[in-house]
């Protein structure tokens, strides 16, 4: 078996002349320092994705990774001797071609495929809000300060309804509000209203609530020594693209913000796959991209491999791009000007191999070969290789809908996530101070109307020329009131507000 210690199997390469030319590898000491896998559709990457994940499962680092087609649940099964795979195994010179299953976590936005995973809308913070409601500049402006008065305020957002309630007090008070905190636009607080009613339609509301993702429990290992694989089920929110990207990044940044620092380990904590990439950057703000590419680029020291998994390199900002030192690109079609610069780009990024020339290999790869360069030494490139693509020993193709359920039922975490807790939160809070506001008001309203006539300023009554009555109590609306209370609490609350990492998420 060519296995070695310290590195994963990733398939032979070939000569020019197709003999087998040698070995290739992934070193895990350097599987912290990412990975980029391109290719078309239908050249291989899911099965080289598959590779991957198994190969890290085997060695103990946990992976995570989105199915988008459903294909990658296979990874739960027993592989099968098929002929075209022991063929392969035979060319690359494979022995034994071992079959097995891995341990697998199925995670499912909506609870239909896997276990519930949620966020609460503060773990989520303003920026990829901003980006899944496409605010425009100034909605994102309106947005931030909503969560400034959440977090200076104790006001837990977990979910639509406790945001929907900020926003509702936000519209009624824009004026007084705009004063302390900048321009709030009325305008701009009903477009985000109208933006949650279709985020609602859509099934965003799922993913927001409690109990909300832990970390920890997609960095599991097994009691055997393998890394738990967690597969979220994408097929249905690929329907949504936008919140499949921002859910993705969010995950990254609770990463980058809750583990500690632990330098080049010898192997990676956790290795994330981000398939279908390109639909993180597709019209990203500026600011966006740039902070993607700070988190990819200083998440490593934490011991976390992110692999962008896409059809075109192009898709990848070159900032990002450069980071991703680890390579396999699964052939490309050239017919049009930009698909002819995305084969250019590809062969441009790899170090150069004197026996062929890169990008005319490129457009002729067959299914399950790729050009590999892993980083090899001391975190160098290796020379593009022409290489076949090892076999997988789980299955290849989808699970049935029993065999599904048989895993989720055997979970670690199975009961954890499955039913929605809904604690006291921001709507809660601002419910009952709005009631408590209410019996207030109509006490005092009560007192005033039965001691008798009084004159306008003249003891006893009300200084205001207008009764005590709905004219009156409209100048101090109930969430006036509410948001009076809780302004009153701030001074006790000095030290309290919450700090917020490079993609707004929380920091811990």
């Amino acid at each position: 078996m060519p296995q070695q210690d310290g590195q994963i199997f990733v398939g032979a390469s070939r000569n020019p002349d197709e003999s087998i030319n040698k070995d290739e590898f992934l070193t895990l000491k350097f599987g912290n320092r990412h990975g980029l896998v391109t290719g078309a559709t239908g050249t291989g990457k899911t099965v080289t994705l598959q590779v991957l994940a198994e190969g890290f499962s085997k060695a103990g680092v946990p992976v995570f990774c989105a199915d988008i087609k459903g294909d990658l649940s296979g990874i739960a099964a027993k592989g099968e001797p098929k002929d075209f795979l022991l063929k392969r195994a035979e060319e690359i010179g494979l022995k034994p071609y071992e079959f097995e299953q891995f341990p697998v976590i199925f995670w499912d936005i909506y609870g239909e495929k896997g276990h519930r995973v949620r966020a609460t809308v503060a773990e989520m913070g303003p920026l990829l809000l901003s980006r899944l409601m496409d605010a425009s500049e100034a909605q994102e402006g309106v947005l931030n300060i909503a969560f400034k008065i959440a977090d200076e305020n104790g006001l837990a957002l977990l979910d639509f309804k406790d945001f929907q309630a900020l926003l509702n007090y936000m519209g009624e008070n824009a004026s007084e509000l705009s004063n302390k905190y900048g321009l709030i636009s009325k305008t701009s607080v009903g477009s985000l209203q109208r933006s949650l009613l279709v985020l609602e339609q859509q099934g965003a509301e799922n993913f927001f609530g409690e109990p909300a993702l832990k970390i920890s429990d997609i960095m599991r290992v097994t009691n055997n020594g393998y890394g738990q694989v967690s597969v979220l089920a994408a097929d249905k929110l690929m329907m949504n693209p936008r919140l499949y990207a921002t859910f993705l990044l969010w995950l990254l940044s609770e990463l980058f913000e809750e583990l500690p620092e632990v330098g080049d380990p010898e192997k990676p904590r956790l290795v994330f796959f981000f398939d279908e990439a390109h639909l993180l950057f597709n019209d990203a703000p500026k600011v966006l991209i740039e902070r993607v590419e700070q988190v990819v680029r200083l998440i490593r020291s934490k011991g976390v491999g992110v692999y962008f998994v896409t059809q075109n390199p192009l898709d990848v900002p070159e900032t990002v791009l450069a980071q991703l030192g680890n390579r396999v690109q699964h052939a490309l079609r050239a017919y049009t000007p930009r698909e002819q610069k995305a084969v250019q780009t590809a062969a441009d990024t790899f170090r150069p191999n004197p026996a062929f020339k890169t990008a005319d290999i490129i457009t002729t790869l067959g299914t399950g070969e790729a050009l590999v360069s892993m980083l090899e030494g001391k975190g160098a490139p290796s020379i593009v290789e022409r290489t076949l693509i090892r076999p997988p020993s789980g299955r290849i193709g989808p699970l049935t809908d029993a065999e599904r359920q048989a895993v989720i039922n055997a979970s670690p975490v199975a009961g954890l996530y499955d039913q929605t807790i809904d604690r006291e939160s921001a709507y809660e809070i601002l419910a009952a101070r709005a009631s408590k506001a209410a019996d207030e008001a109509a006490t005092k309203e009560g007192g005033s109307s039965t001691g008798g006539w009084t004159l306008p300023g003249f003891g006893g009554g009300d200084s205001k020329p207008a009764a005590r009555g709905r004219s009156a109590i409209s100048c101090e609306t109930i969430l006036e009131a509410t948001m009076k209370s809780m302004a009153r609490t701030v001074a006790t609350q000095v030290g309290r507000a919450l700090v917020r990492g490079i993609l707004g998420s929380l920091k811990r």
